[in-house]
Order: structure tokens, then C-alpha cells, then sequence
């Protein structure tokens, strides 16, 4: 099983669940569409919450989603996972335990499969498809390119971002940044090296005249709102973020829907909202 955080674990499956009920509801009526439910970091179904007590077993978004029958299931399930062993228990928590539901499960990089989407929903075969995603890694796996090549397709896109626990940790206070790890933040934000200094840093000269590079006090949230406006760059619409912190309230992650349709985004603030509160 996955070994995971704390409530907040919780608060964004509830978030998304909430969402997808609200989703098939609407779809319903539509019955011309068929409904694909996407998961890029499936994980195992199960999550394991481990503290000084007991450990706590949260069920997993894979199986979350599985179980939603009212007013209607989801067509086609598609897990991704990249982990073997995950992915063995993954198809014992979902596909042997649910034979009567249309199931995929590769194992997979994230990135791959994404980008296979987009070939898919552009085919013949794909026309009429419409797709929730949920894209929830750990880290900074997924690169914006990804991401990109959903434009203009009928994706509504549940993504976390590693702002606290990824952005800001590679973002140096002194603007030392190594080669490897501007690498990774100019694949995961799609931005120049150039780019991100000048967004996160202010150059100044010191008594040397020699350039130093400050860094934003407010980078975590300053990643936030450059990773939303990036996702506004390739959907119509991006909710407000849910934001997810550790017991000392420092924002981890923040959690978006871009979506190309404005009642997508309506429905998926009210849920935020509340969750933020």
C-alpha cells in the first residue's frame, strides 16, 4: 500500500470525489459522451497514514472513483502507475475486485500515457470521449510538455503542485541553483532558465559590483501562481487552489482543475472553497 501524509491525504481525494459525483450528474444528460476516468499516479488503491499509534488505511482516489455508481459509473477506468509492485496490488484493489468494469492498467511513466491521451482524444476512436483526470504525484514528475499537449481537448484536469515540497525546495536563496536542478524546474514549469531567475529572484550588485540574486520571501506561493497561469496558458479555465499543509502551516502543495468549461470550474471552486475553510 501507499505510505502517504496526513488529513490533508484525505481532503484532496474528497475533493476530487466530490467533484466527480457532481461531474457524472451533469453528464448524465449526455449521454452521447463517453466518460473516461484518467489516473496518471494510481498508487496501489489503498493509502497508509502511518503514526505513533496505528496505522490509518485511507481508500485510495482509484477505488474511490471505481465505487461511484450514482447516477452513473464511468465508462473506462485508466490507471497509470510506473511502480511493479504497486501496480500488482493495484490490479487486485481495482480490476479483479470490480471484473464487471471496463479497467486499464499500465505500468507506465505518467508522462508517456498523457501524451498518448492526446493522440487519443485527437483519433477517430477518441471523438467522443471526455475525460476526468487526476494527476496527483509526489514530486516534480510530471513535465510540462505533458501537460501542454492537452490543449484544446476535453480534459477536465485535477493536478497537484509540488510548490512547497518541490518548486521551492530546488530554488536556492543565494540563486546557486545547479545545473541538474534547474533541468528539473525547466521541464516541470516549461519556462528558460533565465525565466525562473527572473520571477523568483531580484538581481542586485553588492559592494564588489558583483550580481547577486535574492530570492522572493513569498516563493511558495509565488510557484502557485506561476504554475496557474502557465495552466491558463493551455485551458480556458483554472479554479482557485486548494492549498495543503503540514501541521505547520506551510503550504506543501497547492491542488487545480483547469478545464475548458467555466461550470466546471464554477462547481469546482464552491468544493475548494469549502475544503479551505
Amino acid at each position: 500500500m501507499n505510505q502517504f501524509g496526513g488529513d490533508w491525504t484525505d481532503k484532496k481525494i474528497e475533493i476530487l470525489v466530490e467533484y466527480a459525483k457532481a461531474y457524472l450528474v451533469i453528464m448524465n444528460k449526455r449521454s452521447y459522451w463517453k466518460l473516461m476516468y484518467f489516473d496518471g499516479f494510481a498508487g496501489t488503491g489503498f493509502i497508509v497514514k502511518e503514526n505513533t499509534v496505528d496505522f490509518n488505511i485511507t481508500i485510495g482516489a482509484a477505488r474511490r472513483i471505481i465505487e461511484i455508481d450514482s447516477p452513473k459509473p464511468f465508462d473506462e477506468y485508466y490507471f497509470v502507475e510506473k511502480n511493479s509492485n504497486k501496480v500488482k496490488q493495484l490490479i487486485q484493489n481495482t480490476k479483479k475486485a470490480y471484473p464487471q468494469k471496463k479497467i486499464y492498467i499500465q505500468e507506465e511513466d505518467c508522462n508517456k500515457k498523457m501524451c498518448d491521451l492526446a493522440v487519443f482524444l485527437k483519433s477517430k476512436k477518441g471523438k467522443y470521449h471526455k475525460i476526468l483526470a487526476y494527476i496527483d504525484p509526489c514530486g516534480m514528475q510530471v513535465e510540462w510538455k505533458s501537460i501542454e499537449n492537452l490543449k484544446g481537448l476535453p480534459v477536465d484536469m485535477w493536478v497537484l503542485v509540488p510548490t512547497g515540497l518541490g518548486v521551492n525546495r530546488l530554488l536556492k536563496k543565494n540563486g546557486q541553483i545547479s545545473d541538474a536542478w534547474i533541468k528539473r524546474l525547466e521541464l516541470f514549469l516549461g519556462l528558460s532558465r533565465e525565466e525562473i531567475e527572473s520571477f523568483f529572484y531580484m538581481k542586485v550588485q553588492n559592494l564588489f559590483n558583483q550580481d547577486m540574486f535574492i530570492k522572493s520571501s513569498d516563493a511558495i506561493n509565488k510557484s502557485g501562481q506561476l504554475y496557474k497561469k502557465r495552466l491558463e496558458e493551455v485551458f480556458e479555465f483554472v479554479s482557485k487552489p486548494f492549498e495543503l499543509k503540514n501541521s505547520a502551516n506551510t503550504i506543501m502543495y497547492h491542488l487545480y482543475l483547469a478545464s475548458n468549461n467555466k461550470a466546471a470550474i464554477t462547481i469546482a471552486n464552491d468544493i475548494v472553497n469549502k475544503y479551505n475553510r
